[in-house]
This record gives structure tokens, sequence and C-alpha cells, in this order.
């Protein structure tokens, strides 16, 4: 799964999904939770991408109340095509979520040990996602997003059994276009290479979903950690 991320550098990050020189503004986040606002990419019907704050926790339009995107802040690739709160979503409101690392927990004896996750090359990259607009009886207005995961890769495995999709730039044009079509969706939901990827542990700091610092992505001493692998 994926239940916190990043956007610690959401400038290079824009940049680099939106392939533009100049790129809104968005704010730095070190601890991105769920039912919280982040910048996604969207794309709109002249083929223009742009950057939308969005909910993280995807409510269906259909739905009757919005507590629903609680339980939906992922997705998962091998079977999104065939849920009700997906299909739709998956068809014709495809995103990229703007990130540059993520967060998961291994349980080990007494507790759980966070990990942060990020290419080694330390270049910003996008989450598959989906989103939805959810209009409510009182006329509130709401567009919420959900982050796809897979089976985790060989790094991450021992963490966690997910992790989530992490899109090149060529999976990124694929998975935004209004043309690509179901199969080729499902073949961008592969795994992200772990030869390409780095993790770490970091302290218990970024179990508070109210804490946003630098601090949250901080190593811990490898000595804590040593017998992971």
């Amino acid at each position: 799964m994926c239940g916190r991320y990043t956007v610690s550098g959401p400038e290079d990050i824009l940049r680099e999904l939106l392939d533009y020189e100049e790129c809104p503004s968005a704010a730095t986040r070190y601890n991105v939770a769920p039912s919280q606002f982040a910048p996604v990419v969207v794309v709109h019907e002249e083929q223009r991408r742009s950057v939308v704050e969005m909910r993280w926790g995807l409510i269906p339009n259909w739905a009757e109340e919005p507590t629903i995107g609680q339980r939906l802040i992922n997705a998962r690739a091998e079977t999104v095509g065939e849920k009700k709160a997906f299909r739709d979503s998956l068809r014709c409101r495809r995103c990229v979520v703007a990130a540059d690392g993520f967060y998961e927990w291994r349980k080990v004896p007494g507790g759980k040990q966070a990990y942060f996750s990020r290419l080694k090359s330390g270049t910003p990259f996008g989450f598959a996602g989906l989103w939805d607009r959810w209009c409510g009886l009182q006329g509130q207005t709401l567009e919420t997003f959900t982050i796809l995961t897979t089976v985790a890769n060989e790094l991450l495995e021992p963490i966690h059994s997910r992790m989530p999709v992490i899109l090149g730039k060529e999976q990124r044009e694929a998975w935004l276009s209004p043309g690509t079509d179901v199969h080729r969706l499902s073949a961008l939901c592969e795994s992200y290479p772990a030869v390409h990827m780095e993790t770490f542990p970091v302290s218990d700091y970024v179990n508070d979903p109210a804490h946003d610092s630098p601090r949250c992505m901080q190593a811990v001493p490898l000595a804590s950690w040593s017998t992971l692998f």
C-alpha cells in the first residue's frame, strides 16, 4: 500500500511532470497523509496538463457520503478495472500524483518500523492515480484521488508486500493519454525496478501526520535496521 509520501521538492517535481519551464507553485510536503490535499497532474480535453490540489482518498461521484474516501486511498492495480468505485475513473479520469518519495512500515517485534523509499538518482516521479469529482446534497464539491499499488519489488518486499505504482516519463505520457487502451494501462502498473531505488529507516516522528518537516525523512543509524536483509 501507500499511506504516506513526500513532495519535498515541489518545483522540481512539477517541472518534471509538466515538462514546462514555468510551473505553478505548490507547498513543500514531507509527510502527506490521507484526507489531506496534495497536487496531482490531470489532462484537460484540449490535451493540456495542469496541476490541481485534490484530497487524498477517492470519493466516487455516486457515493452518498464522503466518508467512503477514507477507505479508498489506494487501488490495487490488478483489480482496479473490476471495482465499481474505480472503473469509470480508470477509463477517463486518470492522473499522476506528484511525489519524490514515500513511507512504508515494517512489522517488527513490539511494533512497526518506518522506512523511506525514493529513486537513487533523486529524480522526482509520479504515482499512477485516479480521480473523481463528488457533489454533495448541500452543494459542496470535492475532487479526490487514489494511488494505485502493485506487488512490491525485491528491495521493498521485506518491508511490505505492496508498493505504489511509480511512473517514469514515458509511462506518464501513456497513463495520461486518453487513447491508451486497458491492456497498455495494465502493463504500466508493473513494479518499479529495485535496482533504481533505495530505502532506509526513519524515526517514528513520521508516524504522526501532524508532523511535516525534513525530520520525517531523516535516516536513523544503520545499527537499528541492519537485520532487515
